[in-house]
């Protein structure tokens, strides 16, 4: 697989780039895609990273992998296509959102690249996944990458905001230096995890701005569509 991955990333995971996991790892996910329906389309594999430069970086959301139905993922996680059904999880996200923000939101589309756009990391722990077999690639060593990447930020950066929604997130979060950058836990906002009520009333959007308001950084525009 070509990486076709964004120069100030490049500088940052350069190291791990020259790891032999690494290759290996490419040749892989390359033999996945010849042998299977893999998702997202492997120009949009590291959208996360090409939306969002390492220097903008705001706020990082963790996902688990991609979705894994045709036309669904766009390598943002928690985002779909324009035009594809709006997810169960993504409807309780922009709900929540709406509340949060005292707006009545639930837009036509579920695509984040607007969130991307404007210094918003949507990071997959896994980059690709099966079609109609999610955690598929979970044996690979994507995993690797993005811790990597997480402590990258967390190491280099200062008054990150990170978004750990559910137990999965939340253990990928563990190494985040908490003394200079906010971390936000919730539950999940899957149907199961929200209607438990460990996803509404979280008020994460409202905690991401005002962190970042006291630290002198541009909000988010949670409900921008460009």
């Amino acid at each position: 697989m070509q990486m076709n991955l964004n120069p100030s990333w490049q500088s940052i995971i350069s190291d791990e780039i020259k790891k032999p996991y690494f290759p290996d790892l490419m040749e892989t996910v390359d033999e996945e895609y010849k042998n299977h329906s893999c998702y997202p389309p492997k120009e949009l594999v590291f959208a996360a990273f090409n939306y969002c430069n390492f220097k903008d970086v705001k706020v990082v959301v963790i996902g688990q992998d991609p979705y894994h139905g045709k036309g669904e993922a766009n390598g943002l996680c928690f985002s779909v296509n324009d035009g594809v059904r709006i997810p169960p999880s993504l409807r309780n996200i922009f709900r929540e959102m709406g509340d949060d923000l005292g707006t009545i939101f639930m837009p036509p589309s579920g695509n984040l690249e607007a969130w991307a756009k404007q210094g918003v990391l949507l990071l997959n722990a896994s980059l690709t996944v099966r079609e109609d077999s999610p955690n598929s690639h979970k044996h690979l060593k994507w995993s690797i990458l993005t811790d990597t990447v997480i402590q990258k930020i967390s190491e280099e950066k200062e008054h990150v905001v990170f978004l750990l929604w559910g137990n999965f997130a939340h253990k990928k979060g563990l190494k985040i230096d908490r003394t200079k950058h906010l971390v936000l836990e919730s539950g999940h906002p899957s149907p199961m995890s929200a209607n438990q009520g460990k996803w509404f009333g979280n008020k994460h959007f409202s905690k991401t701005n005002a962190y970042l308001k006291q630290n002198g950084l541009q909000l988010i525009n949670w409900i921008s569509k460009d």
